[in-house]
């Protein structure tokens, strides 16, 4: 019997900076990896273990490396900077069937192309800072003329960490433009340009393993990206980092998780380039929340030199790697330990302009919780020598930030080389919130504001400043719909009524709700909240008076509350009723960031006798009108969102059916059309002295099984006709893509009718005609008629006929 075969574990990884050293120094220490070669490594990964080996392998494109990775049993292939990543070397790799750390060519894009992500994150309601992609110059120089705010500018394409210039005023800015896309300072990188809103706040980097459906984080970095101490001087690739940052808590970090993480893998394995690698997230801590900067798609340098050492000893890299390729990464724990680690960036001077190369270092005695890892070297005989601007990376390790710094910077006096510089106030940021933090501490509560709990005042002031014009647009008689009271006023004399009474309704949107999360559309649920409440007060045969709002959220978005509050205005002025006051509830922790829910009550009025229904009017042969509906209103939406779940689709993707106007738009988009309002159409038929309309039923959750029967006298029912109006195709597509049965689309849907109303057959025609000159834009059909139940177990109150030849 023959023995199986034992191959040998060996990783080659691409790259020679200091990423690249700090990779194949945690892999050397996996005892499941054989060998580790580096290709073409530098100075300190020619030294770091026996287990690795630097190799120069000459020729074009990845034809040799591939060669070479065959002949050498190579079992994994971990490319470190992005331009392989950008240049497809996972897709040449595997399809060689050699597994690479990385993503795809196509998913590379998210770094090689900042316009392209900055589209994936639009589409994907990632939030991120307002901008405009430019090819052509003088049209980016209109567009940083006509906005009022302070703009970035990015060379789209790869410029080695370079291409972002951020410049102080709308002179710098074109000057910036000038210098990427005529003078061509980033090369081809400039060819297309992304200006983007300046966002302030702190700025950290989250690292995230990925396997396609799985995203775990690594500790918070910050970068500093300046050359000079106090944020001063050029950009670089980075001058300093540490981790974790003490600014990112962790319910921010669950934020991020949830808003930007999980949606970026998810929304990059539906468009069909699914991650898999390292993502890198820049972030910047806004006081709207963390909005992403940029993505990258590898480890960052100088970032994997403080998250690495903080790998838990009983937390294999290897494995991690490996899980992440077979797409397995929850079958592993990544752990990270409690320690702080940070890392100063000892640089040529010059750097990052022109710089000496071919000096000599010299290394101290270092402690053992010092590690240098190596970025611009090169051994010259037995000397190790400058070969780079960012030339080596002392980290520091420790159970606190502050000591963590303290160590690497112990270690880079004992470093030397000619002309050697490094920043001095490395984690500057993190040392003064610490601080901050420990007074606040010291105050034992007294020094807290409502703010620290994550409730923002100022934001509640400026929405109110901002939707005070909007809720006086609302004004009617009986009220000023002013805004600033503890309560809203109604005068009901005002209104001229004799003898009322008062109708009144509360409500909420339900779950379209999660489509105008999801779209980023929070208008249209303002006008259905106040829709789904009017209409159901005009059933009974009450004119609308006021309305009060109320939303809720865990975090107040300032411009999501405005548009929503602007909805809830237009529903007002739709239905003629007043706005007269609401509540908005700022609760962290009882709700997701963007997440928010909405209810509303409505007050109407009617005269005593005329209240409906009048139960003792109808009778058999009266006849029922039905009122078009705009789409699915506001009921259904969890059975919505089943079939697009199982039709594999998104709320992104182009509108599956036909839609009314002529510009194509998203599914999402056309199932926020809001619900229609029948007041307008309803009042003067209410208004005639003769009582035209028996009784209405307005058509929402349940469908016309559930909403008729409940306008009728227990004696009667009704036989409603799907022929008599055209089934509109939202509820052709829902029908035929879910499946759904006839009988489920009419005690779930509208179908169409979004009001029913039940009149005397011989007044059917005045009836039609007075709903068509009211309101031009309802279509009125005849649907059905009222019958007789029979005394023999006629439980049907309502049969809807000919479905299976209309639907």
């Amino acid at each position: 019997m023959s023995e199986a075969v034992s191959h040998p574990t060996n990783v080659l990884v691409l790259g020679s900076g200091g990423r690249e050293h700090a990779i194949a120094w945690k892999l050397a220490q996996s005892p499941k990896v054989d060998h580790i070669f580096v290709a073409p490594g530098n100075g300190g990964t020619a030294s770091v273990s026996p287990k690795v080996t630097n190799i120069t392998v000459e020729g074009p494109g990845f034809t040799s490396l591939i060669k070479f990775a065959l002949a050498h049993s190579v079992s994994l292939v971990i490319p470190g900077p992005e331009q392989p990543l950008v240049e497809g070397a996972t897709d040449l790799f595997k399809r060689a069937g050699i597994p690479c750390f990385g993503p795809s060519l196509r998913a590379a894009a998210m770094e090689g192309s900042k316009a392209f992500s900055k589209d994936f994150m639009q589409r994907h309601q990632i939030p991120t800072a307002a901008y405009r992609n430019f090819t052509d110059y003088e049209a980016a120089c209109a567009y940083v003329r006509s906005v009022d705010h302070d703009v970035v500018i990015k060379a789209s394409g790869l410029a080695a960490g370079k291409g972002v210039l951020m410049p102080q005023s709308q002179e710098e800015a074109l000057a910036a433009l000038r210098s990427v896309m005529v003078d061509r300072e980033f090369g081809v990188a400039g060819d297309e340009v992304v200006v983007e809103e300046l966002l302030t706040g702190q700025e950290i980097s989250v690292l995230a393993f990925a396997d396609g459906y799985t995203i775990y984080q690594c500790p918070p970095a910050q970068d500093h990206k300046r050359a000079y101490d106090g944020d001063q001087g050029p950009n670089t690739g980075g001058m300093g980092c540490y981790a974790p940052a003490p600014v990112a808590s962790a319910d921010l970090l669950d934020e991020v998780q949830r808003s930007i993480l999980q949606p970026t893998i998810d929304g990059m394995r539906r468009e069909g380039f699914p991650f898999v690698g390292m993502l890198f997230t820049g972030l910047m801590l806004t006081p709207q929340g963390p909005k992403v900067l940029e993505y990258n798609v590898r480890f960052g340098d100088p970032e994997t030199e403080v998250i690495l050492p903080l790998l838990a000893p009983t937390c294999d890299l290897y494995d991690v790697f490996t899980a992440c390729v077979e797409g397995r990464l929850d079958s592993v724990k990544l752990e990270f330990t409690q320690a702080s680690a940070a890392t100063v960036v000892m640089a040529s001077a010059g750097y990052p302009g022109a710089y000496p190369k071919g000096l000599p270092i010299s290394l101290g005695p270092l402690g053992p919780d010092t590690l240098v890892f190596h970025a611009g070297t090169q051994t010259d005989g037995d000397r190790v020598v400058t070969s780079g601007g960012r030339v080596l990376t002392v980290t520091g390790v420790g159970e606190t930030l502050p000591l963590a710094l303290a160590t690497a910077y112990a270690g880079a006096q004992l470093i030397s080389f000619e002309g050697a510089f490094y920043r001095r106030d490395i984690g500057h940021r993190a040392i003064a919130y610490l601080e901050a933090r420990e007074e606040a501490g010291k105050a034992s509560g007294p020094g807290l504001t409502y703010a620290d709990a994550g409730v923002n005042i100022d934001a509640g002031n400026e929405l109110i400043d901002r939707i005070r014009a909007e809720v006086k647009s609302t004004r009617r008689p009986g009220t000023d719909s002013e805004l600033g009271g503890f309560g809203g006023l109604f005068d009901l004399k005002a209104t001229g009524f004799r003898d009322p009474v008062l109708v009144s309704a509360t409500d909420g949107v339900g779950t379209k709700l999660k489509i105008a999360h999801a779209m980023g559309i929070h208008d249209t649920v303002g006008i259905d909240l106040v829709a789904m409440q009017v209409n159901d007060v005009i059933v009974q045969g009450a004119e609308p008076l006021f309305f009060l709002d109320y939303y809720a959220c865990g975090h107040l978005d300032v411009d999501a509350a405005r548009a929503f509050i602007g909805g809830v205005a237009e529903g007002c002025r739709q239905s003629g009723c007043a706005l007269i006051g609401g509540e908005t509830a700022e609760m962290p922790g009882m709700y997701s960031k963007g997440d928010y829910d909405v209810a509303g009550f409505v007050v109407g009025a009617v005269e005593r006798d005329r209240i409906l229904p009048r139960l003792d009017a109808m009778q058999t042969g009266d006849v029922l009108l039905g009122l078009a509906s705009s789409g699915v209103h506001s009921n259904g939406f969890s059975l919505v969102r089943k079939i697009i779940e199982r039709q594999n689709l998104t709320l992104h993707d182009p509108c599956p059916f036909e839609t009314s106007g002529t510009e194509p738009i998203t599914l999402g988009q056309a199932l926020l059309t809001p619900t229609r309002i029948y007041v307008r159409a309803l009042l003067p038929l209410l208004r005639e002295e003769d009582g035209i309309v028996k009784a209405m039923a307005h058509i929402t959750g349940g469908g016309f099984s559930d909403n008729v029967p409940r306008v009728l006298p227990k004696h009667l029912g009704v036989n409603v006709d799907a022929a008599a109006w055209p089934l509109p195709p939202v509820f052709r597509w829902l029908k035929e893509a879910g499946g759904v049965a006839n009988v489920e689309m009419a005690r779930t849907f509208n179908c169409g009718i979004g009001m029913v109303l039940v009149v005397d057959a011989a007044r059917a025609d005045k009836a039609m005609e007075m709903l068509r000159q009211a309101d031009s834009e309802i279509q009125v059909y005849r649907i059905g008629e009222v019958r007789e139940l029979s005394e023999e177990a006629d439980t049907e109150r309502v049969t809807v006929i000919n479905t299976e030849t209309a639907w």
